[in-house]
């Protein structure tokens, strides 16, 4: 068992959003996006995985195929990896998303930044 405190991964850069790895096992990873207001993640895919994201903190919009989507604080969303998404903190506090992205696809995505 291994036990970890998520306010350790909630931690925010003025210069761009971060990533925060809680959990890497197998194919799969655990990990915490933050988001200052305006920061934003590009658009791409997981393909050949699912991505499941809860909204800790804040709040945005997700833009999945090209339709938006808010996503508050307490909201959860399933994407699946042939989807291609984005997501944008256009509020006004700070945002943290929860994010288990299941079959990581290469290293890269197992890495913070």
């Amino acid at each position: 068992m291994e036990k970890k405190n998520l306010s350790e991964a909630i931690q925010y850069m003025e210069e761009r959003f971060t990533k925060k790895i809680l959990f890497q096992r197998g194919e799969s990873v655990v990990f915490v996006l933050n988001f200052m207001p305006g920061q934003q993640l590009p658009a791409h895919k997981h393909p050949g995985s699912d991505v499941y994201i809860l909204a800790l903190e804040g709040s945005g919009t997700m833009l999945v195929d090209e339709s938006e989507h808010s996503l508050s604080k307490g909201e959860t969303i399933h994407i699946g990896g042939e989807e291609t998404f984005a997501y944008r903190n256009d509020g006004a506090e700070p945002a943290s998303l929860h994010v288990v992205l299941s079959k990581v696809p290469s290293p890269a995505y197992a890495k913070e930044i």
